[in-house]
């Protein structure tokens, strides 16, 4: 099982997502995520999202809180635990990115994206205001075939 990070930053009522276009072999390909990636090893999760966030957008984070795990598994890709923050601080200015294209996208408009349906459900939380959670979300190819919440 791999192990990533995804930290969903907000300033002014929107999210900073990412249009996963650039990557070649992406499997989140023409997806919209948040920013964030694998760990390197030795890494803590903070040190990996933290790293991941200023690769992919030049901001450095000044305040984050850890909201939950998510474990993916798949018939398609190796399983993952996911360590999922929230971030509304940081300094620096966003930068192109070499994965896709960056945008703040309000956050009732966020569902509206292409996304997997398993990150409708913890971005449901995150905006209801769940303070910590734990999902393992099931994919039978792209189709999210099992949802289990703790």
């Amino acid at each position: 099982m791999k192990m990533t990070t995804l930290c969903y930053i907000e300033q002014d009522g929107r999210f900073l997502m990412l249009h996963r276009t650039k990557k070649e072999n992406d499997a989140n390909h023409d997806k919209w995520i948040a920013p964030g990636g694998k760990f390197l090893e030795g890494e803590t999760p903070e040190e990996c999202m933290l790293r991941e966030v200023w690769e992919e957008t030049g901001l450095t984070l000044n305040r984050w809180r850890f909201r939950g795990i998510v474990t993916f598994l798949s018939d398609c890709w190796e399983g993952e635990y996911m360590f999922l923050y929230t971030a509304d601080r940081f300094s620096g200015q966003l930068k192109e990115c070499d994965e896709g294209e960056l945008q703040w996208v309000e956050k009732d408009k966020v569902l509206e994206l292409k996304l997997w349906e398993g990150d409708k459900i913890f971005l449901k939380k995150l905006m209801d205001g769940e303070d910590y959670f734990s999902l393992k979300l099931t994919y039978a190819g792209e189709r999210l075939a099992e949802v289990k919440e703790w």
